[in-house]
């Protein structure tokens, strides 16, 4: 059992999280000196970039405040005093949203005063936050996204099987929870509930304490899901953790519609152009699996509008500007400042 935990944690194909910490703890001990000087020649990178459209683009979609409205706001003077200066942000229980932050915040003046709101978040907060993932409704202006937990969300991959090649079944490794507690995956459990047992799926949770003792297996790594055509991404907590690497690969991501997004943007994929999408209550799975199957042109095509969609989040240089301006825009409306 040791032996099979440690090689699943040598061939897993995550992100290895020694080396995240590592990093983000060397990062801590330079000063923040050297980035503040350096803000405005970062910035005017902008305007040199053949990407500006595009970049200020993303910049708005992920950051949707307004200066004007928060200004006139009734509430706009009790909520600015529940903001906190950049210098007092402590260590957030799960560390990697302070770690993913720091990257960006320490470029700004510290005396800046901001809201960051660490972890799995399916409600929009009542005052302009930072924030990981938001629900996909109409007035989520105060979610405002960044790329966090990004060490376990934004992971690629290099698939060199085709999809031809690959079995014909749809695969899930995930956890469920146990109803009537925390953290508890209803969606999951329909789903296994559902198919548990069906000769076109290999499903499975990978930690469990509920009374379906069956349904608990082994890990897989990511390369064992790549022997399958189809690779179940069901949302948990919020999103579907694993829908960027599945993009990534020469398999088909099968979810229904998302309900939330993060840096993903996952509320600009398009359904049956980036992903396979089945009905909520999962009810067209089999119909839906035997189409492509039937189909592998139009399955390929997919997979071709998924592997571009997922190129635009590959370039680190392009990501950092579109990071520093989400948080300058975030600085310049709850702020009132100006770069």
């Amino acid at each position: 059992m040791i032996n099979s935990k440690f090689s699943y944690l040598l061939r897993n194909g995550k992100n290895p999280k020694f080396v995240y910490y590592g990093v983000n703890y060397l990062r801590l001990m330079i000063p923040k000196f050297f980035f503040r000087i350096r803000l405005k020649k970062e910035l005017e990178k902008l305007n040199k970039s053949t990407d500006k459209d595009y970049i200020m683009q993303r910049v708005n979609y992920y950051n949707q405040l307004d200066r004007d409205s928060l200004s006139l706001s009734a509430a706009y003077d009790s909520w600015r005093d529940e903001l906190i200066p950049l210098r007092r942000q402590p260590m957030c229980k799960q560390k990697v949203y302070f770690f993913d932050t720091f990257e960006y915040t320490r470029w700004f003046p510290q005396s800046l005063k901001w809201k960051l709101c660490p972890g799995d978040l399916v409600s929009v907060p009542n005052i302009p936050s930072i924030v990981k993932s938001r629900p996909l409704v109409a007035g989520n202006e105060n979610s405002v996204i960044m790329k966090l937990d990004k060490v376990r969300h934004f992971i690629f991959i290099k698939d060199e099987k085709s999809f031809v090649e690959k079995k014909n079944m749809v695969v899930f490794r995930g956890k469920i929870g146990v109803p009537g507690t925390n953290g508890f995956k209803e969606n999951r459990y329909r789903f296994l509930e559902k198919y548990w047992g069906h000769p076109m799926c290999n499903l499975g949770e990978i930690k469990g304490r509920h009374p379906n003792k069956q349904w608990i297996v082994e890990k897989m790594t990511l390369r064992q899901h790549l022997d399958y055509k189809f690779i179940l991404s069901l949302e948990g907590n919020d999103v579907a953790s694993n829908l960027k690497w599945v993009m990534s690969s020469n398999s088909l991501a099968v979810m229904p519609r998302p309900t939330c997004e993060t840096w993903f943007m996952e509320g600009r994929l398009i359904p049956n152009y980036h992903y396979v999408e089945i009905k909520p209550d999962f009810s067209d799975l089999e119909e839906r699996l035997n189409y492509y199957i039937a189909h592998p042109q139009e399955a390929e095509e997919i997979i071709r509008h998924a592997h571009e969609y997922v190129e635009q989040f590959k370039d680190p240089e392009r990501e950092r500007l579109v990071s520093l301006f989400v948080l300058k825009k975030y600085f310049e409306e709850t702020n009132l400042v100006t770069f």
